[in-house]
């Protein structure tokens, strides 16, 4: 029976990501998908500069930035298409480097993520290599595997296996853990359309708060058109398959294109859901993306969330394959993820609960206040800005209880020298950043511990990013998160992850 460290079961991007990530830390892995090839067809559409700084950590910066567009932001549209609200995004780099959202084609994505997979002799990927069962006992997995094209079986032992299989999980029924509803679901008509015509419409997020059929849209390529539209009671998306009977629906966007020039690429009905995980680990299984949760898709978070959750589990397992870090710090991956998708979770619900909600009365209510949104002080900063919540207290996140801090934060990938970015410098290890100028015996015992210096000079970028969090030095993490930030420079802190450290 072959033995590897880990093994990924499921080659979406949260799958990819996480193997990459492992990849680069040296660790050997093994991705076993249940299909060979891609799925073809579209599903998510965006992600944010955080997200966008995740795949560049992967090496894929340019090739992401070949394959995406930026996008401008939020409307919000009543019934008759006039613009009730905007909220618009910087489509400049922000203060990761990124555009703040970008919108992109998934199977695109998937193949530049599997194209570099192949980049890293310590990945081994298998396609019709469908996962039957998880058998756990103290000292790793058996993972039961069925080759779908020849239907020959066989068994792989593993240390730890990262369940990225979606949300019908087979690796979620194994430790036992079931989703738990947030009070949301919803049926929607999902459409993807190519032409070669150009729409002439914003290229932002259109919002459509219609009380009759609440609906989206957006532009995903040069060519790819995304709609969504809530379903009626009764309706199935059998109703609109061909496009006599879809382009009623999206002609408020498409005017006098002939029909003719409009193709169409999906037409699917999706049920969306708002769930969680009850648990995400069982001993040496750990669930990721889809698997241990599900987001409505009305900020664009489903997939960016199932990348966070990699980008935060995988130097921690890394780091304790390796003997460098305790294996207590693996369950900091639940206590810190789990509360940051809850609480996106909840925010896409809020939105599209918004959008949709109230019938013919909330329709006037929304005509009534959405015009007035950018009166409220700090809302349409809320609104366009990108940052997501801070990562929960945990061991690996020293915030303090009553006062907010840089804790739990991420660092932005400020320029460092003039060329290089702060991601270039630290790449992928702790790093201290301080305004405090060390003295030799610091920096040499900053040195041994394994952390790079950054020193954040008056004026700079990161100089007044340590200023937001009355802090002088900042501790932070190989994902980019902070661990610690205060007055001192402590690089002692690092010890606290250590195998017997405090």
């Amino acid at each position: 029976m072959r033995t590897v460290p880990v093994v990924v079961v499921g080659a979406g991007p949260t799958g990819l990501t996480a193997a990459t990530l492992l990849a680069q830390y040296g660790v050997e892995c093994l991705v076993l998908e249940r299909w060979e090839s891609i799925y073809p067809q579209p599903r998510a559409v965006a992600l944010d500069d955080e997200v966008h700084r995740i795949l560049a950590r992967l090496g894929l910066r340019d090739e992401f930035a070949a394959i995406s567009r930026p996008h401008r932001g939020l409307r919000l549209l009543d019934r008759n298409m006039r613009v009730l609200a905007e909220f618009r995004r910087d489509t400049g780099p922000d203060r990761h480097g990124y555009p703040q959202g970008s919108m992109f084609d998934q199977p695109d994505l998937e193949t530049i993520l599997r194209r570099n997979l192949k980049r890293h002799r310590t990945v081994t990927f298998r396609g019709n290599a469908e996962v039957t069962a998880l058998t756990q006992d103290a000292g790793g997995v058996r993972v039961d595997v069925t080759d779908t094209a020849t239907g020959e079986h066989e068994s792989v032992r593993a240390a730890y296996v990262l369940g990225c299989d979606g949300a019908n999980s087979l690796s979620r029924a194994s430790i036992g853990a079931a989703m738990q509803g947030l009070g949301f679901t919803q049926r929607w008509l999902v459409i993807d359309v190519v032409t070669e015509a150009d729409l002439g419409q914003w290229e932002g997020v259109h919002q459509l708060a219609d009380p009759a059929r609440a609906g989206t849209y957006m532009r995903v390529g040069r060519t790819r058109y995304r709609w969504e539209f809530q379903l009626t009671p009764g309706e199935t998306a059998d109703d609109y398959r061909d496009m006599a009977r879809l382009h009623p629906l999206i002609s408020r966007w498409t005017g006098d294109i002939p029909v003719a020039e409009l193709e169409i690429i999906r037409v699917a009905e999706y049920t969306f859901r708002a769930q969680v995980a009850d648990r995400w680990r069982d001993r040496r299984v750990f669930l990721l993306g889809d698997a241990a949760h599900l987001t409505p898709p009305f900020i664009g978070q489903g997939m960016c969330a199932g990348l966070r959750d990699a980008m935060n589990l995988a130097w921690k397992l890394a780091g304790v394959l390796d003997g460098a870090l305790a294996e207590s710090v693996l369950d900091t991956y639940e206590i810190e993820r789990k509360h940051h998708a809850r609480a996106m979770i909840k925010l896409a619900k809020f939105i599209g609960t918004a959008m949709t909600a109230g019938g013919e009365f909330g329709n006037v209510i929304r005509r009534a206040v959405a015009p007035r949104l950018h009166l409220v002080p700090g809302l349409t900063g809320l609104a366009t800005d990108s940052r997501t919540p801070p990562l929960h207290r945990s061991d690996l996140v020293m915030r303090p209880r009553l006062r907010r801090g840089l804790a739990g934060r991420l660092c932005p990938n400020a320029i460092i020298d003039g060329q290089r970015r702060f991601d270039d410098l630290a790449a992928g290890r702790f790093a201290i950043v301080t305004s405090i100028e060390p003295s030799a015996a610091q920096r040499a015992d900053i040195e041994r511990r394994g952390a790079v210096l950054i020193v954040a000079h008056p004026g700079s970028e990161l100089h007044r990013w340590l200023g937001t969090g009355a802090a002088r030095a900042a501790v932070v993490r190989p994902d980019g998160a902070v661990l610690h930030a205060g007055r001192r420079l402590l690089p002692q802190t690092l010890d606290a992850v250590r195998p017997g450290g405090g």
